[in-house]
């Protein structure tokens, strides 16, 4: 009876210890480019695979924005507010990770279905 309840807590904690390596790897998802690092160690995964297609909506923005932030000087005070925007953004999915849904972002949300991973 005790290897039973031995191997039981083995197997639950083996379950713990993925559950919390996929909820890391969905809050990489919005950390920039540490997006990569979701896509390349647990994208076979349905609920981080969701949140790295979110991230890379957010990462794409961001690197429209260090782009024309380079070239377009004028620009700056948009430019800076679009940033805030997409930190208040990545503080949401991360908050979201964190309770265990599967919540579309506002606005950028919907162009998460483009990428197919």
């Amino acid at each position: 009876m005790d290897s039973q309840n031995n191997q039981n807590k083995g197997q639950n904690s083996s379950e713990k210890e993925k559950a919390n390596n996929n909820t890391v790897m969905a809050v990489l998802s919005y950390i920039g480019p540490l997006v990569i690092i979701s896509y390349l160690v647990s994208r076979s995964n349905q609920f981080v695979k969701f949140h790295i297609k979110q991230g890379l909506v957010l990462f794409g923005i961001e690197i429209i924005l260090w782009i024309l932030g380079s070239v377009m000087f004028s620009l700056w005070f948009l430019i800076n507010i679009v940033n805030l925007f997409t930190l208040v953004l990545s503080i949401m999915g991360i908050v979201n990770v964190l309770q265990g849904k599967e919540k579309e972002l506002p606005i950028t949300g919907k162009f998460a279905k483009i990428f197919s991973i």
